[in-house]
């Protein structure tokens, strides 16, 4: 009588679906370790949060003694541009200041003390060359930018600043900061000077003007004269990038308002205003991001409301794409 083989049967079919998984597993995570290694080519962003700042340390392990750049506020375009500087054998720090844990949870009174670390710490690593140290920012960042350049020029060689502001701003010109005017930035236990806004205000209609919004806020003379970013501290090189057809705020309005004050103070590091015709804010987003949307949003007292980035989806890839050309040209010959 022949034997009842099914359990047998059933402890084979167990034991291959074992082995099965087993082999997924293995082909999976060799296939992550290529694919790993390949996406970051030998090198891995360090997370840094117990220095006194929170960043992202874009290096490779056989890069000594390079240009490094600081990408002020961090998040997804911080990330995109350090990975791209050390593709080209540089050095990046991707730097966000608030909206994270252990962070100030608005962009108000930030101190420069802050960023004055992080470039102390950013100078002393043996892939970096202390004295090759580029901040670069974008919209309020490249406001930011500038202030730090101006106000820390022994430890920054130069600036990249994609649509920027000639003034530093008071914190009300976000609306969801707080109502109370502050100063948007310190240092040494002071105010930088600012331009103090009303926050800005809705209307019956479900769109915003916020490029009139900063016009009016440049059109303060008694207080722009005081606000006017310093930028003729500025240790190295500028460029400024900014489209002609910005309609979030007048940045290319702004860029000639630095152009004329380095032009007064007889800057003697390169510098470069770079306008272009077709493009808009959106000219500082990622410059490999095609973007179809033309509106941002904004809610005010619990109301949205649409706003114009201005320009197109073609004049702001070329703009960014030219940019981008111009911005590593001038890390390259620093």
């Amino acid at each position: 009588m022949a034997k009842d083989c099914t359990p047998l049967t059933q402890k084979m079919k167990k034991n291959r679906k074992i082995i099965i998984g087993i082999t997924v597993t293995i082909i999976l995570i060799v296939g992550y370790l290529v694919a790993d290694h390949i996406l970051f080519d030998g090198f891995k962003p360090i997370s840094i949060n117990e220095k006194g700042f929170q960043a992202r340390y874009y290096a490779n392990k056989s890069t000594t003694n390079s240009t490094a750049v600081v990408l002020i506020g961090g998040g997804q375009w911080g990330n995109y541009w350090g990975e791209e500087m050390v593709l080209k054998g540089f050095v990046g720090l991707s730097l966000p200041y608030s909206g994270h844990e252990g962070l100030p949870t608005l962009p108000e009174e930030i101190p420069l003390e802050y960023f004055e670390t992080a470039l102390k710490w950013l100078g002393a690593q043996p892939e970096v060359n202390p004295e090759k140290i580029i901040v670069m920012g974008a919209s309020r960042n490249a406001e930011l930018a500038l202030v730090i350049a101006a106000n820390l020029p022994e430890l920054v060689s130069g600036v990249v600043a994609y649509a920027p502001s000639s003034v530093s701003w008071s914190n009300t010109v976000l609306p969801y900061n707080s109502d109370k005017i502050k100063p948007s930035w310190t240092y040494k236990g002071s105010d930088i000077n600012y331009v103090p806004m009303d926050k800005i205000s809705g209307n019956e209609s479900s769109r915003i003007n916020t490029l009139e919004y900063w016009k009016n806020g440049l059109n303060k003379v008694e207080h722009t004269l005081e606000a006017t970013i310093k930028v003729e501290r500025i240790n190295g090189p500028i460029l400024l990038i900014s489209g002609m057809q910005d309609l979030v705020w007048p940045s290319a309005q702004m860029a000639d308002i630095l152009e004329k004050r380095l032009e007064k103070n007889n800057f003697k590091f390169n510098f470069e205003n770079i306008k272009y015709d077709k493009a808009g804010h959106l000219i500082s987003s990622n410059p490999e991001s095609q973007i179809a949307e033309r509106t941002g949003k904004m809610i005010i007292n619990d109301k949205q409301y649409s706003f114009e980035y201005g320009g197109t989806n073609e004049g702001d890839y070329k703009a960014k794409q030219d940019a981008k050309i111009r911005v590593f040209k001038l890390i390259e010959n620093l």
